[in-house]
């Protein structure tokens, strides 16, 4: 059983200059780091802005490798300040393969792997079936310094299946970096909708899956979207143990592993999964 550790969620605006997101990103995780953080979470795309509002072929040059600049300068930061990093960016994995990903970046500076965004929108004002590939990779859930940190990335967040097996694979949290907001068009009700809805499906992983959940969202206006942050972390039984508001802010709150062996003891969800009903979860259509 992995030991209690502090997470931290850097929930940020970001401006249109790569080094200059980075640079202050840098800023906070020391700040994060300095107050005890041992593993710190980044929000979806955390170095560029929310370019998927539009499509434009240019914007493919926002892309980076991983390992990359971004990825090798914070496994350096890392390092020296043995904290774990998560870290969401635009992948080039080839000429004409773009990820939208996470790299896991351990204590000591390794890159542990990657994830890859699995579940790809296509809506007004978020294009992104256009520049990402859908993940290609599988769930995963990376064994780091302080725990079992399972990987899933925005509109994953929707599907309680992502969760389910992510869970059943380890994880003691699930994170779930983010770019969500509303967009000019909507109305202030109907962010609120949008807000209750975002939270409510990630405390039910909580509760379903009795573990810990994260989701670390970006603030600020960029071009057709306004992000309202609201980054929040939830215990095993959906709980919320701390939430941010909708400026910039380093959101931190104690995971401890232990407790999730005793909610998953009075609410056995996993002992009563009806494994051999759920044939029809793998076809499109049961009918």
């Amino acid at each position: 059983m992995s030991r209690a550790y502090k997470l931290s969620l850097i929930q940020t605006a970001v401006q249109s200059d790569k080094k200059q997101n980075l640079e202050h990103t840098e800023t906070l995780i020391r700040e994060a780091a300095a107050e005890g953080a041992n593993v710190i979470c980044l929000q979806e795309l955390f170095n560029t802005e929310y370019f998927c509002s539009r499509v434009d072929q240019k914007n493919f040059e926002l892309a980076e490798s991983i390992p990359g600049p971004a990825t090798n300068h914070l496994a350096k930061v890392a390092a020296e300040l043995s904290v774990v990093l998560l870290v969401p960016l635009f992948e080039k994995a080839s000429a004409g393969i773009y990820f939208n990903s996470m790299a896991v970046i351990d204590a000591d500076g390794s890159l542990l792997g990657i994830y890859r965004k699995m579940h790809i929108p296509e809506d007004p004002g978020f294009h992104e079936k256009y520049y990402f590939t859908p993940g290609d990779l599988g769930y995963k859930v990376f064994d780091t310094a302080y725990g079992k940190i399972g990987t899933l990335i925005c509109w994953d967040q929707w599907f309680p299946e992502a969760a389910r097996i992510t869970a059943l694979k380890g994880a003691d949290l699930l994170v779930y970096p983010t770019a969500i907001g509303t967009l000019h068009t909507e109305s202030s009700d109907e962010k609120q909708q949008f807000l209750n809805a975002w939270k409510t499906i990630q405390r039910s992983h909580a509760i379903a899956n009795g573990c810990y959940v994260a989701g670390v969202n970006r603030v600020g206006r960029e071009e057709k979207s306004l992000f309202w942050g609201n980054s929040f972390v939830a215990g095993p039984f959906g709980d919320i143990l701390a939430e941010a508001g909708e400026g910039e802010q380093i959101l931190s709150v104690q995971i401890d592993p232990s407790q999730i062996e005793p909610q998953r003891q009075t609410w056995p969800f996993m002992r009563d999964r009806r494994i051999d009903s759920y044939h029809s979860i793998l076809k499109r259509i049961d009918g």
